[in-house]
């Protein structure tokens, strides 16, 4: 199974053939190179698609796809290395017909883009393919954003061609948070946590040629003096039009739910419990913030909301420190106030809001004596939609 290196949470098997092409030979002049761009999936680790180079030479009997963002699950502290981010990543290849045969069991599609390289040129990126399998090159430190299955590619293929040929030529002024929402169409959850797990380094401008299909779509537009770089993109393996499976869990109702429920129910314990997981997943933002390598874990704003305090608030609010609870209480107000004004211009921001109102009107609930009236008025309004009577 592959994954692209594109995939914050990503999982990849080993190649299972060791092919004897690995050792440089002489192509002939009808040799083809090759990008290939495999479709989405509804997997988590097919979200974001993948991204391969084929070489084909006919008068060698010669076919091989090339990828990039492999690892091993016997590396030791594998889990720990791949949260902090130094987990090594490597190169691999397989023979075309293994490559088609495993997207055709997943269901999802292969395009193909030619491309139009000299001889000498699709010789150089061979011998360099060849080269970096059997080398400690083959071996690179995965980055989410600047170092995975597309834009390793690139800068291979780049520096081949000479220059920086192939770049992205649309959507620049969308951040790599805009480039990155659509594809959790159907899984809900994966886009609500990825939105609250990611930093501030994913609101950048997305200048980076990091996804699959960007790098389709750029070849289709690159031209080197003057005449296209790609053949027009030819379907190797067409991808049903399916759309995500239903789930009865994974989707906005049951988020809803589930807030409203604490929220109306309110009593103690849950919402003390609700509290505390909130405050250990923000303690978890600002630890992977120092400790991590992957940079967009770094500067989270989002641990102003899910605020570490609340661990704090809970300890307070169960030995009855009143004074100390209503001091922290304006505390955390200030944060959340600070987290509402950061979010406006974020495409996030709806997806996070039911989670932010629910939050807050626990902590004003519990750690003022004197109800806000904003709060006041919210509770009274779930009252009445419950058909409940309204205490004056």
């Amino acid at each position: 199974m592959k994954i692209c290196g594109s995939q914050f949470l990503l999982f990849i098997l080993l190649s299972l053939f060791s092919l004897p092409q690995f050792q440089a030979e002489e192509l002939s002049k009808n040799a083809r190179v090759s990008v290939l761009t495999c479709g989405t999936g509804n997997e988590v680790y097919a979200l974001f698609g993948h991204t391969a180079i084929r070489i084909t030479d006919q008068a060698t009997n010669l076919d091989i796809v090339y990828n990039y963002g492999a690892f091993d699950f016997a590396t030791p502290n594998f889990v720990g290395k791949f949260a902090k981010g130094d987990l090594q990543y490597f190169a691999t290849s397989e023979a075309f017909s293994d490559f088609v045969l495993q997207y055709k069991y997943e269901q999802r599609a292969i395009v193909e883009q030619e491309l139009h390289m000299t001889d000498a040129q699709k010789q150089s990126l061979f011998d360099e393919l060849s080269r970096v399998l059997v080398s400690n090159e083959g071996t690179y430190t995965y980055k989410f954003i600047d170092k995975n299955c597309t834009n390793m590619a690139v800068d291979l293929l780049n520096n081949i061609l000479g220059s920086n040929v192939i770049s992205k030529r649309e959507n620049l002024n969308f951040t790599y948070r805009e480039t990155l929402f659509p594809f959790f169409e159907g899984h809900f959850f994966e886009k609500l946590g990825t939105s609250i797990i990611f930093g501030t380094k994913v609101d950048q401008q997305a200048t980076l040629l990091f996804l699959p299909i960007e790098l389709l779509q750029s070849l289709g537009t690159t031209k080197i003096s003057g005449k296209p770089l790609a053949e027009k993109a030819e379907v190797i393996l067409a991808q049903p039009n399916q759309k995500p499976p239903f789930s009865w869990w994974n989707n906005w109702v049951v988020y809803l739910g589930v807030l409203l429920a604490i929220l109306i129910l309110n009593k103690k314990i849950i919402s003390l419990t609700f509290l505390t997981l909130i405050g250990f997943i923000g303690l978890f933002f600002v630890v992977a913030g120092f400790w991590s390598l992957h940079g967009e874990l770094a500067y989270n704003y989002n641990a102003l909301l899910l605020n570490p305090l609340l661990l704090l608030f809970v300890a307070l609010s169960l030995n009855k420190k009143t004074e100390l609870l209503k001091k922290l209480t304006y505390l955390l107000s200030a944060c959340f106030a600070l987290y509402f004004i950061l979010m406006l211009n974020k495409i996030h921001f709806w997806i996070v809001l039911p989670l932010f109102v629910t939050i807050v009107i626990i902590v004003l609930r519990m750690g003022l004596t004197k109800k806000p009236w904003i709060l006041e008025l919210v509770h009274t309004q779930l009252l009445i939609a419950l058909g409940k009577k309204v205490p004056y």
